[in-house]
């Protein structure tokens, strides 16, 4: 690797250290109330706070096409964050990874679907670079340092935010830590407002239709990066972290704020599955008017196969252009040696992409995998993944499991939800 291009860049498990609870968690004494009364009474303030808040922000310059807009649309353990660092380290990109973590956060006692219109609210008014929706989540007085995962945004590790790095120049999450993170919180949203791209990554959206007000929005000019990846290399990953996921998984499973570490029916990867089926289906089969042209499937495998030619494709998709500079840094980052050590499972660091693809093969039980391929049948049909038979041909890296590119080439799966549920 070419020096100063190796870097490690902290991943979102839902549930590593953070920050502070918002203020008004902290600073007053509420009433006794139930949990879901008081769930409900977060959702409401929260609602009303993120409208008020929109509506007196100035109109955005994006109305006028000076914005691009960019969703990554994943799950956890699908490389994301590896998605998110090949956006945040362009030039042009203003990034931010999860920033929907704060409102899971404050409000874990909840189900995902009812945090769904906090979460896109919240999602809107980044996207217009209005930071003051984090009053509602984060401590009146703040740093930088407060927001989750900051130091995995070169952004915010270069001017106007901090000197760390000159813009253009690939950035560090432990050297951007160790001189940005007292800068003042108010910096984010000017250094937002001077880039052309606004890039967010997010894990909390399960399906289309949630996002359809953002995606009709004259404020707003989105993309949808949809990223996928194998549910068998999923469930590799996920119990390679397991703790970290606890959180998260107890609000997909809308267990009332029970963290839920030990998931020996796969219930959670079966509600992914779920989740990518019903989104790819709109965006592929079914998108309404505003969806044409704004909606793009990526496959994790694919892109660990051919890394700039993919990247290339996902820079197109959004109107950027790919540097030198980080064509190198893709290089890098994915012709390392190996899948990683465990340690640094939330890192995006130097490995071999193609066997960080494929470990799945021959690290996990032939039980598990029938039993994945069992519940995620659709998910595995409609993304072109193939099922293995047995044992022999799981372990047989000569067999090609990854269908041919080109979504016409993808079997539509007509009955998905039946498969996943039998």
């Amino acid at each position: 690797m070419a020096p100063g291009t190796s870097h490690g860049f902290v991943s979102d498990t839902g549930n590593s250290p953070g920050p502070r609870q918002h203020a008004l968690a902290r600073g007053m004494r509420l009433p006794r109330f139930s949990s879901t009364v008081l769930l409900s009474l977060l959702i409401v303030q929260t609602g009303i706070l993120v409208f008020l808040v929109s509506r007196q922000m100035p109109s955005s310059p994006a109305g006028r096409g000076e914005h691009v807009h960019v969703l990554v649309l994943s799950s956890w353990r699908s490389g994301s964050s590896f998605v998110g660092q090949i956006f945040s380290q362009h030039p042009d990109v203003f990034y931010l990874m999860e920033p929907a973590w704060h409102v899971w956060d404050a409000l874990s006692q909840g189900s995902a679907p009812a945090l769904h219109m906090a979460v896109r609210d919240l999602v809107r008014s980044v996207f217009l670079c209005d930071m003051d929706v984090f009053d509602a989540y984060l401590p009146w007085r703040r740093n930088i340092s407060d927001l989750f995962q900051w130091a995995v945004s070169r952004a915010l590790c270069s001017p106007p935010v901090c000197d760390a790095f000159a813009p253009g120049n690939i950035s560090s999450e432990e050297v951007c830590k160790a001189l940005c993170a007292t800068r003042p919180f108010s910096l984010a949203q000017e250094a937002c407002s001077s880039y052309s791209h606004v890039v967010l990554k997010e894990v909390r959206f399960f399906n289309l239709q949630v996002l359809y007000p953002l995606l009709s929005d004259p404020a707003l000019n989105l993309r949808i990066v949809h990223l996928v990846r194998d549910p068998r290399a999923v469930l590799r990953s996920r119990e390679q972290t397991a703790k970290a996921l606890a959180r998260d998984n107890g609000i997909v499973l809308g267990t009332n704020g029970t963290w839920v570490e030990a998931d020996p029916r796969l219930r959670v990867v079966s509600e992914v599955c779920r989740s990518h089926v019903r989104i790819a289906e709109v965006g592929l089969h079914k998108p309404p008017p505003f969806l044409q042209d704004r909606y793009r499937l990526v496959r994790y495998e694919d892109l660990a196969r051919d890394p700039l030619t993919v990247i290339r494709e996902l820079y197109a998709f959004t109107g950027l252009a790919l540097t030198p500079q980080l064509q190198t840094w893709i290089h890098n980052i994915t012709h390392g040696s190996g899948p990683g050590a465990r340690r640094e499972a939330f890192k995006t660091t130097s490995r071999d992409a193609l066997s960080v693809s494929q470990a799945w093969r021959h690290s996990l039980p032939f039980a598990k995998i029938r039993r994945v391929q069992e519940l995620c049948a659709g998910a595995l049909q409609l993304l072109g993944y193939r099922p293995v038979h047995s044992e022999l041909e799981q372990r047989d890296l000569s067999l090609d499991l990854l269908l041919p590119r080109g979504m016409d080439s993808f079997k539509w799966a007509s009955s998905t939800d039946k498969q996943q549920e039998s």
